[in-house]
């Protein structure tokens, strides 16, 4: 159930409807709107009838109950994009497309000190690094761990790129945060509840990645573990799914960019190296995520991809990357949106 505020509504009207949302035993989320206010009442669905009452109330325009089963994430509840800010310069979901660039794995100092240089130079607004790698093999590299984020954390200070890392366990999140200014979630813990739920909990902007073998609806409804915790600020990201389909590592669904954007408020990512597998790939599927509408976009650089540590074959050398970034910028002006 949604609680929709009137135009003008005062601090302390909202505040006695959150307080009478508590009363009723919900839990109020607020969702500050253009225009509006919207204050989500999540709880017991059964019980809800009760919060009809809260109509009558000074300062509020309607009770409007959601069918979805996905809540504070539907673009009912909200009909403009969410603007996720970053840092004071990035916002994700504004009409800038961000653009977010790195290795897969942090591997040494000189290696993400060079690649944050170099994407900065060609315009990405954030750096990207593992520091934590789930891998598919128990024999790959799993990632320098709290090294790796102190690496990161230095080319943030040298460079001024906020900075982009995976968290895989609840137990580390805290530490992620205390480094990090986007927690992303893998596609292997996109449904990872205990995860989703301590990531709710915490104060930093979260980057959802698609679980391979995910419906839309499950990606929203792993949106709604973290918001329902009170965090907000979560970007969506499509990164391929599993299909027959063996030319590339995944295959990138390219129609999830409209259907969510119809579906959720919530900013949409793309990341075509994953998506894609092959370095060859990643350009054409950057431009044509832009053509449909994404938010952003997730690029794996390297300066040497024959010996990166992870992820190779996707990688762009700085070179390449530099010239997708300059043909992106005339899609993006297609688009009517910017780099």
């Amino acid at each position: 159930m949604i609680i929709v505020m009137k135009a003008g509504a005062t601090k302390r009207e909202r505040d006695e409807v959150i307080r009478k949302i508590k009363e009723f035993g919900y839990k109020p989320h607020i969702i500050h709107g253009a225009t509006r206010d919207v204050i989500g009442a999540v709880g017991d669905e059964r019980g809800k009838v009760v919060l009809q009452s809260i109509e009558f109330m000074q300062g509020v325009e309607s009770v409007v109950p959601i069918l979805k089963p996905y809540k504070l994430a539907s673009r009912e509840v909200k009909k403009e994009t969410s603007i996720v800010q970053i840092s004071e310069k990035v916002a994700i979901g504004d009409k800038d497309i961000v653009v977010i660039a790195g290795p897969c794995a942090v591997e040494s100092q000189e290696q993400i000190i060079e690649v944050a240089v170099a994407v900065k130079k060609a315009g990405a607004k954030v750096l990207r690094g593992g520091a934590f790698k789930p891998r598919t093999s128990p024999y790959a590299f799993q990632g320098m761990k709290e090294e790796g984020l102190k690496l990161l954390a230095d080319a943030r200070e040298k460079t001024g790129l906020p900075i982009i890392t995976e968290v895989v366990n609840p137990e580390t999140a805290e530490l992620v945060a205390e480094y990090a200014d986007i927690l992303q979630i893998g596609t292997r813990n996109a449904q990872n509840f205990e995860l989703l739920k301590k990531l709710g909990q915490l104060k930093k902007p979260i980057l959802l990645k698609r679980g391979m073998s995910m419906t839309i609806q499950e990606l929203l409804m792993s949106a709604e573990y973290i918001m329902s915790e009170g965090n907000q600020s979560v970007i969506l990201c499509e990164r391929g799914i599993r299909t027959f389909e063996t030319a590339t590592r995944n295959t990138l669904d390219l129609s999830a960019i409209p259907v969510l954007k119809q579906k959720t408020h919530l900013p949409v990512v793309v990341d075509p190296s994953h998506a894609t597998g092959n370095y060859l790939y990643v350009a054409p599927m950057a431009f044509a995520a832009v053509a449909a509408g994404a938010d952003g976009l997730i690029i794996e650089v390297h300066p040497d991809p024959e010996h990166a540590l992870s992820d190779g074959p996707q990688s762009l050398i700085p070179k390449k990357f530099t010239l997708m970034m300059e043909k992106l910028r005339l899609f993006a002006e297609v688009a009517d949106r910017s780099l």
